[in-house]
């Protein structure tokens, strides 16, 4: 007997050394003081939200609510700014059983409910109660004594389970110390979330300079609302170890832009990578494509080229069916330096071009997409093809010196249908092997080690036509 009255003793001493549990506590965004988001080009996103939270002392649950439904639960980094030895986290869940109808009817399966008949001719209800006995593929219940397969009605449950939330949250099995506040920060990555950019390049009447205009595009279907947050943007191609299992893909909704307003964002280089900071606060809806200026540029100088792409195979293939007609792709270039009115490194995205017909309604003439460009480098845009410049080929010789030695003589042809404007087509020659123009009617440029240029200028109204002979050993 004394033995015992000893163990209850000692076990009451244990009990009452332990720290008591704390309770259940909730953190939501009322709670929130600051907020940051990064977004990168790989639907990926950083959040890094702040908050103010009172914690009771000892061990104790809090769910940290109003999180991305999109989260990676493995990248959650919580830390108090203030207090960073006072709290400690000892689990965490991430609660993603949200309330639904039918994740209610799941959880009352073998439990007593409720079902409302209601009589609109009698202006009335009857109240049933009713056993819940499967929702697979249908409801079935149990009546009084009797089964009954999709009864009608409206379906009445006591209470919200405590496993059933209301929105996407955080769970964390605590320890504190402290009884002031705690200023938390809690960063994750989520997908659901990208940017991207886009451009449009308004020619002027003369195809010499344009205006350029920049716009951000970002899509957040994360899950989660984003008010008054601080956004930065990642633009680089950064590495990330995907799962085996692919991610959820995400709808891209498309917002046209209105007219651009002043430049909003700060560009910085960011280790291998450069940075967009948004100078002001914004907020990211759930479901959103929200749209801010990126950069505008005018008076920049570009060059318009008409070009003639060249195969090697060329030179080692008799031809006899006469010319072979060629597509003439416009190019247009300019060099994004500080000089040209540029100079800030442009995220990839597409260029759209535009310009003013005659009556000075601007139209639309062609897109290309580039890749991230960093200053001082060319960019280079392909944006359709020539409708009155015609360009043509047609092999004129060939001569089988030995099995790897050919000469071959060509006639590049120009044929330029426009009124009043002269037209030059770039012809770009591709070779195999070792090569030698034996002879030329026109100067050439070698633009690299297999690789030859004819600029060939036709008059309005003029077919222009320039013939070389070329060696070709492979």
């Amino acid at each position: 007997m004394k033995s015992a009255q000893v163990f209850s003793l000692l076990l009451l001493l244990l009990l009452l050394a332990l720290p008591a549990f704390a309770g259940t506590n909730t953190s939501t965004d009322s709670e929130r003081t600051g907020l940051e988001v990064t977004v990168y080009n790989s639907d990926l996103a950083l959040v890094k939200d702040s908050r103010s939270v009172s914690l009771p002392e000892g061990e104790g649950e809090l769910r940290f609510m109003d999180v991305a439904s999109a989260i990676k639960p493995e990248t959650v980094h919580v830390k108090s700014k203030n207090q960073p030895d006072a709290l400690a986290i000892l689990e965490q869940n991430y609660e993603y059983d949200l309330i639904s109808p039918e994740k209610l009817l799941e959880k009352f399966v073998g439990r007593e409910i409720k079902i409302e008949l209601r009589n609109d001719y009698q202006d009335k209800s009857e109240i049933v109660d009713a056993r819940l006995l499967s929702v697979n593929n249908g409801l079935v219940f149990e009546i009084g004594g009797q089964i009954y397969l999709n009864y009608p009605g409206l379906k009445i449950v006591p209470s919200i389970p405590d496993n059933l939330y209301a929105r996407p949250t955080l769970a964390w099995l605590y320890a504190n110390s402290s009884k002031e506040p705690h200023e938390m920060e809690v960063s994750y990555m989520t997908r659901g979330m990208s940017w991207k950019a886009d451009y449009i390049l308004v020619l002027s009447g003369d195809d010499k300079t344009a205006d350029l205009t920049g716009w951000v595009t970002i899509n957040n279907q994360s899950g989660a609302r984003y008010n008054d947050a601080v956004l930065k943007l990642i633009a680089g191609e950064v590495k990330e170890v995907r799962d085996i299992m692919p991610p959820a893909m995400y709808m891209d909704r498309v917002a046209m832009a209105a007219p651009a307003p002043a430049p909003s964002f700060q560009e910085e280089e960011f280790f291998e990578y450069h940075i967009y900071n948004l100078s002001r606060r914004t907020t990211i809806g759930q479901n959103q494509t929200k749209q801010i200026s990126l950069l505008e540029a005018f008076d920049s100088k570009l060059k318009k080229e008409l070009i003639a792409g060249g195969s090697a195979d060329y030179f080692r293939t008799q031809y006899r069916g006469g010319r072979i007609k060629q597509k003439v792709n416009v190019v247009i270039s300019f060099k994004n330096s500080e000089e040209n009115n540029l100079g800030m490194p442009l995220p990839k995205g597409i260029i759209r071009l535009y310009k003013k017909d005659s009556g000075g309604s601007l139209q639309f003439i062609g897109e290309d997409r580039i890749d991230h460009t960093p200053r001082d480098e060319e960019v280079r845009l392909t944006v359709g093809e020539a409708f009155d410049v015609v360009a043509e080929r047609r092999q004129t010789k060939y001569r089988k010196i030995a099995d790897n030695l050919v000469e071959s003589t060509w006639e590049l042809v120009v044929k330029n249908r426009k009124k009043d404007e002269p037209a030059t087509v770039s012809f770009n020659e591709r070779v195999y092997g070792t090569w030698e123009v034996l002879s030329s009617s026109q100067e050439y440029e070698k633009t690299d080690a297999f690789g030859l240029r004819f600029d060939v200028t036709a008059e309005p109204g003029e077919e222009k036509v320039v013939t070389y002979t070329l060696r070709n050993r492979f």
